[in-house]
């Protein structure tokens, strides 16, 4: 048994880990956005390293809450083996803040309409309800495991996304060095979904409303970051290659999901180059909706010549897809 014990306290701590706590308040930001403070001893050792670490929320089955969810360290492969019936359904988000002293956690959650669990509950959440976060471990080594913002040492940034995307840049804005230099670009449901950030002095942030509530997702981003590199990032031949592509190559030519996406596939798209950028002029941190993601990624890597390596992109949800667990 001494053994036992030694070894288990020899053990490295795992990067990420089960916290549970309860809703302490629940504040509608937005006609969209709704944030959601979590409390509890247990957070008191909830990571803290920023950015946009990826969290997940993990949702309570009706009349059996989380007693079904698997405790040790390898949760998702025993999740995986569980009856359908007793997976909790959970989803990703990005911590908006982390106050350790207050053993609190916050939240900001979209609801876009597709009528998803995490959304539904984020609706609904009283403080008091049950909840439980997976997320980094203060104490462990691989504390910053699941940041993919990696700009390495470049001269200016650009940060592009949809409302899925808003709390994520907003969170990278304010653990930017006050130096920084570049723009945010955040697609938005409405004018009224303009979320308040402290961002660097030299980082030009850009709500861009989309004009009616059914219009494209892109619609406002894709000219906007296009405008953007031609008039500001020190590209290979990036003005003129901006100004001579057609912006009809952009637009849809039926009514699938978009260009550069494989409607009949299931993957996720998602690249981020490992370990830190090639240092140069610009780093792009696109995240949003997948086709309106590698559409922006084609036109930076192949359009504006900027190298690959320098460029994150990430599809955090497809449309006419509900996102994948």
């Amino acid at each position: 048994m001494l053994t036992s014990l030694a070894e288990a306290a020899a053990r490295p701590r795992p990067a990420y880990r089960s916290f549970r706590a309860t809703v302490a308040r629940v504040e509608r930001l937005t006609p969209h956005f709704t944030r959601v403070t979590f409390a509890g001893d247990e957070l008191a050792e909830f990571g803290t390293a920023g950015f946009d670490q990826r969290v997940k929320v993990v949702l309570p089955l009706a009349g059996s809450g989380f007693a079904h969810f698997p405790a040790d360290e390898d949760w998702y492969r025993a999740w995986r083996e569980l009856p359908a019936e007793r997976r909790n359904p959970f989803r990703t988000y990005t911590v908006r803040a982390v106050r350790p002293a207050e053993r609190e956690v916050d939240i900001d959650f979209v609801g876009h309409g597709d009528g998803g669990p995490a959304s539904a509950w984020a609706l609904q959440a009283a403080p008091g309800d049950d909840i439980l976060l997976i997320g980094p471990d203060e104490l462990s080594e691989g504390r910053t495991i699941g940041i993919d913002w990696r700009p390495g040492d470049v001269e200016t940034v650009l940060l592009a996304g949809d409302e899925t995307a808003a709390p994520a840049i907003c969170a990278i804005l304010e653990s930017l060095p006050a130096d920084a230099q570049g723009a945010a670009l955040i697609e938005i449901p409405s004018p009224d979904d303009r979320l308040e950030v402290r961002a660097p002095s030299g980082v030009d942030v850009r709500w861009l409303p989309r004009t009616s509530p059914g219009a494209r997702h892109g619609e406002r981003l894709i000219p906007a970051v296009r405008d953007r590199v031609a008039r500001t990032c020190r590209l290979r031949e990036c003005a003129t290659a901006a100004d001579a592509a057609s912006r009809a190559a952009l637009e849809p030519t039926g009514p699938g999901p978009g260009p550069d996406v494989d409607a009949a596939s299931d993957a996720v798209l998602w690249d981020v180059p490992e370990g830190t950028s090639l240092d140069g002029d610009c780093y792009a941190w696109l995240a949003g909706e997948a086709s309106v993601i590698t559409t922006l990624r084609r036109f930076l890597v192949k359009e504006a010549g900027l190298d690959r390596r320098q460029v994150a992109f990430m599809g955090y949800w497809r449309l006419g897809r509900a996102e994948l667990d």
